[in-house]
């Protein structure tokens, strides 16, 4: 496929993108920063008519099969709550409806573990989590990707044959960030804010091309997570200390992730690879 991917330039998306140009796709990168090299365009994706401009096409070449959507403010506290809100808001709408007019029905999007409830002051309803109970956002960033998954659906609704799916990543981290990870062992408490979740960016990257070769008419969300958590403490015990009160779905093993990824195992056929506790 030719794939557009916005925020190319990101942690996640700079893997995003070397992995599709791997499984043969023809990518090409929209973003505000980034090297000067082929398949990278600069574009200001709060600006609608760049963003229309860059979707059908750019010097001549024609549009696009498929959308990734990953440009944003990519967490709280990076920016003031209004400049992420005006920022994410203004850029999944221009790309979501620049995508629409430019004739592409292949969609996936970057939604967020924050909508799961996170950080967790208030007990979560269950564990694993997963996508079937409503979003609780607790920040700005959260409340922007909630709204940015009721606009999803509200557009499928309007075209039978738009296919847009919401990744909700949990925190990404790359080979690089794994030196820090003895440390959650020594303190869990310091990662309870997210059930002590990650995604391998190249795992994510996976979960993205998954998206992309089953999608289907509608609008999915779907937890991406990796299949473990950050610490050695087994899930189970960490439930016990943390959240003694938050009911169980099923018996926990070992150091199984909180952040159920049954939903993405089952309908995309993803599968994590990497981690941790792998070799690099």
């Amino acid at each position: 496929m030719s794939i557009a991917v916005t925020g190319g330039s990101g942690k996640l998306g700079t893997t995003v993108v070397s992995s599709l140009r791997a499984a043969g796709h023809d990518v090409t990168n929209f973003d505000r920063t980034g090297q000067r090299s082929p398949g990278f365009v600069q574009t200001d994706l709060t600006d609608y008519g760049q963003v229309l401009d860059a979707l059908h096409g750019v010097d001549r070449a024609p549009g696009f099969d498929a959308v990734v959507h990953l440009g944003a403010i990519p967490a709280s506290a990076l920016a003031p709550d209004s400049a992420t809100f005006h920022n994410n808001m203004a850029a999944t709408y221009n790309v979501l409806q620049g995508a629409i007019r430019a004739g592409i029905r292949r969609i996936v999007m970057a939604s967020s573990e924050t909508l799961l409830g996170i950080p967790f002051d208030i007990d979560p309803p269950y564990a694993p989590l997963d996508e079937e109970y409503p979003s609780r956002p607790e920040s700005t960033y959260a409340i922007v990707k909630h709204l940015e998954e009721e606009l999803a659906r509200k557009l499928v609704r309007w075209d039978a044959e738009l296919s847009i799916t919401g990744l909700r990543f949990s925190n990404v981290m790359t080979p690089d960030d794994y030196a820090q990870f003895p440390d959650y062992s020594k303190n869990p408490s310091s990662r309870r804010w997210n059930l002590w979740g990650y995604i391998d960016a190249r795992d994510g990257a996976q979960a993205v091309l998954r998206a992309l070769e089953t999608a289907k008419p509608g609008f999915e969300t779907y937890v991406i997570a990796n299949a473990d958590t950050v610490v050695d403490t087994p899930s189970a015990e960490l439930m016990a200390t943390f959240f003694p009160d938050v009911e169980l779905t099923r018996e926990l093993t070992g150091n199984e992730t909180l952040l159920s990824i049954e939903k993405a195992r089952r309908e995309l056929g993803y599968e994590p690879q990497f981690g941790w506790r792998q070799t690099p």
